[in-house]
């Protein structure tokens, strides 16, 4: 059988349509853009989701079979394709409600651990994915340490503002306990630093325990950002004392320990943990989200020899709607044009409106409707899958070059040596393109506001 080559096209009001057009050739015409395929750049080792209490209270509200649907279609080779993804370490903004895995005051000894919690949540949707995907990788990060661990002893860092409603949303601290980004809001003695790296180790076996394994970890969820919802803040030279007792215990389980999440755009905040003697050098990698994208390109400038983490792509405001589908390519575009290893959405599915416990709305990939019990497909879930099902663990990111201005394009050569072009039209009209890549030429025209996956095996390029 001849190999052909595969174009699936999106717009807003038709998703994932399998499209004819698409010619392949020897190159006769100077490109529109040139994949630079003798220089591949940084491994792609997969893309993914978070696993979050509310991602599975909605998909609760399904049938047994809409789930398995639901699930076969996001984790499967077939559908996303989803294959690194992340879970909390506790509560997280989208919990159901605050809860650590040991709640009494001064246990040090944590002999009151227990995820007895997460058994009827957590855990099950993760099984729910690995009975999609045997190999599954996960990595974990706590939101919040144990209320006890901290300064204030509340879970949250920051009050509600004095000029808005009190609603049901209220975390009841008040502004005297609030802890401000840039100081430590852990209890920066060694028994309680000692503590919480064990704290680590037991999440890891206990889960361990239930056939899920966990092979990396982030010591907190933007250690910058002061929050009303589960959080703590940590200087970097805080971190550096935690991260001092947290790698060994790591290295003994054979986890990997990445920095993160960053969250603001200051690599300051890396290097200085970096520098670190002691642990410097034992930190595999970086995650980056929000804010922290602007300090993305200099640090994978500064250390090719880490791994970049995209940890949670922004999550919108719970409307799902195209425009953000825009931005959220822009973003994709952003980390892997500038080292991204990894690329992991936030909410693959809400209730609609997407309401947190704290009262933020969100996006997800899936929209569940309480009344009707009814669940659809957004936007942003098509436009991640015109990279995340083609674009294979293992692959390789190439830069385009374009001499007519058009650089919106995101171009990978898998291990196969199959070659997968992403490329938005953001234009109102059609829009002829032509891609040149091993002394071929890949020709189609691209229909308006759209966004486009070109899949061309190696035989054609050969």
């Amino acid at each position: 059988m001849t190999a052909t080559p595969t174009w699936i096209v999106t717009t807003e009001t038709t998703p994932w349509q399998r499209t004819e057009g698409v010619t392949v050739r020897d190159m006769d015409v100077f490109p529109e853009a040139l994949l630079q395929t003798d220089t591949p750049l940084q491994e792609i080792e997969g893309f993914g989701v978070c696993f979050n209490e509310l991602g599975w209270t909605s998909l609760s509200r399904l049938s047994e079979a809409e789930r398995t649907d639901i699930m076969r279609e996001v984790f499967s080779p077939e559908g996303a394709n989803a294959s690194v993804c992340r879970m909390p370490v506790g509560a997280n903004d989208f919990s159901v409600d605050w809860y650590s895995y040991d709640e009494t005051p001064g246990d040090l000894e944590l002999t009151d651990f227990s995820i007895e919690h997460d058994e009827t949540t957590l855990v099950p949707f993760i099984k729910a994915a690995q009975a999609v995907r045997e190999d599954l990788r996960l990595w974990a990060s706590p939101w919040c340490p144990p209320t006890w661990m901290k300064t204030n002893n509340h879970y949250a860092c920051a009050a509600p503002s004095p000029m808005a409603q009190q609603t049901r949303f209220d975390n009841g601290l008040t502004p005297e306990r609030a802890i401000p980004e840039g100081t430590d809001g852990f209890i920066l003695d060694e028994a309680h630093l000692d503590a919480y790296a064990r704290y680590f180790g037991k999440f890891i076996d206990a889960y361990a325990e239930h056939g899920i394994t966990i092979s990396m970890v982030m010591p907190q969820n933007e250690f910058n950002s002061d929050q009303v919802f589960p959080s703590c803040t940590w200087t970097p030279a805080g971190l550096a004392c935690f991260l001092r007792h947290l790698v060994p215990q790591m290295e003994e389980r054979g986890v990997e320990v990445f920095l993160g999440t960053m969250e603001r755009a200051d690599e300051r905040l890396v290097e200085q943990v970096l520098a670190d003697e002691q642990i410097g050098g034992r930190i595999s990698g970086v995650g980056f989200q929000w804010a922290g994208k602007g300090a993305v390109a200099r640090i994978h400038w500064a250390h090719p020899e880490l791994r970049i983490y995209q940890s949670e792509q922004e999550c919108g405001d719970g409307r799902n709607d195209w425009r953000y589908a825009r931005y959220a390519w822009g973003m994709m575009r952003h980390y892997f044009n500038n080292g991204a290893n990894a690329y992991d959405y936030w909410n693959l599915s809400l209730d609609a409106g997407g309401v947190s416990r704290w009262g933020w709305s969100q996006n997800s990939f899936v929209t569940v409707d309480p009344a009707t019990h009814e669940y659809t497909y957004n936007h942003e879930y098509y436009v991640f899958k015109h990279l995340s099902h083609f674009v294979q663990p293992g692959a390789r990111f190439v830069k385009t070059l374009s001499y007519t201005g058009y650089e919106n394009i995101l171009s990978f050569v898998n291990p196969d040596g199959s070659i997968v072009i992403a490329a938005q039209n953001d234009m109102s009209v059609p829009m002829p393109i032509s891609f040149a890549a091993k002394g071929k030429i890949i020709e189609a025209t691209l229909p308006a506001d759209s966004f486009s996956t070109f899949a061309v095996p190696a035989e054609l390029l050969a």
